[in-house]
Parts: C-alpha cells; structure tokens; sequence
C-alpha cells in the first residue's frame, strides 16, 4: 500500500493542475490582450460610419420621435390636471357675456318667478320648495348646459373648413400666424371669435402653441384637442404642417360623417323613448279631459301630491336611463 506522503503528495499535485488549468481558460485571455482584441475588431466590424446619409436620416428621427413623445406626455399631464372647469369659463363656453354675479342673480329671479308661480297656483309648501329648487338651481344649470352644446356642435360645423384655409395657406407659403389671421376674419362664429382670441393672445407675446393650449380650455373638445397635439408637435419638432394639418382636416370630416351615421341609426331608439315617455302624461291628459273628478285628487289631496312627486322622481329617472342608453359616444 502507499504511504500516507504519497498519497499527499498526489492530491496536492492535482490541485495544483486544477487551479492551474482554471487559471489558465480564465486568466489568460485577460494577461495577453486576446479579449481586447476581439471586442475592438467586433466593434470595428458592427460600427456604422455615422457621416452616412442614412445613419443620419434614422438619428434625426430617432430624435424627433422622442421629441414628439415627449410633447405628448407634457400634453397629456396637462389634461389631466384640469379640473372640472369653474362657473366663469362655463359661461364664456355658452358664448355669454355674463359674470358669475349676474348668473346668480338670474338663477334668483328665475326661482322667485317659479314660486310666485306656484303660489298663485295654490301649491302646497312642499311643492314650492321643488318649485324653488328646480327654478334656482336646476333650470339655470340646464339652459347653460344647453347653451354650451349648441355652441359646442355650431363650433364644429365650421371647424373643418377653418382646418382647410390653414391648410391652402401653408400651402400657398404663408407663415401659420398669417393663416390664423385669415381664419379669426372670414369664417363664421363661433369659430371665428376663438382664432381671434388666438391672434389677440399672441400679440402679447404668447406663442402659438399656449395660445391653441388656451383654446382647448375655452373650447373643451377632441377635435381642438387634435389641433392643440398638431400645431404643438410641429412648433418643438418641426415637420411637414400643411399634411398633418390635411390628415387632421380628413378625420374630423369623417367624425362628422360617422356622427350623422350615429344619429340616423338611434332614431328609432329615440323616438320609442319620446313615445315611452311622454305616455303617461298623455294619458293623464285625457283622463282629466273625460273625468276631471276622478285625477282631480292628485292636487288637491296631500297623498296625491306625494303620488305626484313620487310618479314624477320615476319618470325623471327613467326617462335619464333612455337618454344614457341612447347616447352613443365616439
């Protein structure tokens, strides 16, 4: 048998070969300088001459991508920190002169006529206080609402077509403020009154894309919002202005289409719903007319004003639930 030196002596020798030969796969490389030539002839070979037309073409829009990219984040957080906007800018969206004082005293002498009203009716004090309510709060709040839709969908029948002269301007090689000129002194309201805002805004020394910013927050809608992202893009990044603005131009007409297609589509929706609602005051109508003694209970008993308000909260509700299942948004 050998002995325990031998034995010893063949381990430690072992060993050593072993760390050897890892030092040897691992180190070596790194000592002589194979590694470093195998990266730098790697990245001689992979390296693009940048002075090329094409490299310099990709860069370009690398960084113009970027650029635009990032407009768009400034743009989005800039939307979602507006808020619900105040009582003032909702008035001037309507397309009203009035101040916030003179809202209010309308909303007043339109509830105190609602309650003279009633009065003179022989309402009972419940029902004054409905009438004081819808008069002071409900029907002020109603007709601004309606006066801001209207103006809203005058605002984007002649949207487009100040798309377009912005468009043949830049074309024809008019600068874009020269443009927004002809368009806040030709086309129609209230379309016109907004690009003079515009122009006004940018004689103070605001540039143009603040100033279209400023447009959308007196004209909340997504086809100002389009205009806004184009005419900001191609201030910070440049580009061709007369065919975004063409593109632009094209989808709002086919917004436009889409919602005439809409409208037709949900008329037979709407009119079912004007039928369904209007039936049970119809009926009531005609019952008065063949036997006022027999509904005249409903005003002239205290139970029948609650049956009254109670029928009436119902229909208010579900003539809401067909108005939210007919609307269509896109």
């Amino acid at each position: 048998m050998l002995s325990e030196s031998m034995i010893s002596l063949s381990i430690a020798v072992m060993v050593m070969l072993s760390v050897g030969g890892v030092a040897w796969v691992f180190i070596y490389p790194l000592l002589s300088g194979e590694r470093r030539a195998e990266k730098r002839v790697k990245t001689l070979t992979t390296r693009r001459p940048t002075s090329s037309p094409a490299v310099k073409a990709e860069l370009d829009a690398n960084k113009r991508r970027k650029q635009v990219q990032d407009t768009l984040k400034d743009l989005e957080s800039k939307q979602k920190a507006r808020k619900r906007p105040p009582l003032r800018a909702r008035i001037s969206q309507a397309g009203l002169s009035w101040t916030v004082r003179g809202y209010f005293i309308f909303s007043a002498v339109l509830a105190v006529v609602f309650v003279l009203l009633g009065m003179l009716g022989g309402a009972q004090p419940l029902v004054l206080l409905g009438l004081l309510v819808v008069g002071g709060v409900g029907v002020p709040y109603w007709l601004l609402a309606f006066l801001r839709n209207r103006r809203a969908k005058k605002f984007l029948l002649e949207f487009p077509n100040a798309v377009d002269v912005v468009v043949r301007g830049v074309k024809a090689g008019l600068p874009l403020n020269d443009c927004l000129r002809i368009v806040a002194g030709e086309v129609q309201e209230p379309v016109r009154s907004e690009f003079r805002q515009i122009i006004e805004s940018q004689a103070l020394g605001l540039p143009v894309s603040d100033c279209v910013e400023r447009m959308y927050d007196r004209m909340p809608l997504a086809e100002v919002n389009f205009f806004t992202i184009v005419i900001t893009i191609q201030q910070k990044s440049g580009g061709n202005l007369s065919e975004a603005l063409t593109n632009l131009s094209k989808v709002l007409r086919d917004r436009k289409k889409m919602q005439g297609k809409i409208q037709a589509m949900s008329q037979e929706a709407k009119a079912s719903a004007a039928i369904i609602g209007a039936l049970p005051v119809v009926v009531m109508l005609l019952v008065f007319l063949t036997s006022p003694g027999y509904i005249a209970l409903l005003w002239t008993e205290r139970l029948g004003h609650l049956m009254l308000a109670g029928s009436g909260a119902w229909m208010l509700l579900g003539v809401l639930v067909m108005k939210k299942m007919i609307n269509f948004k896109f």
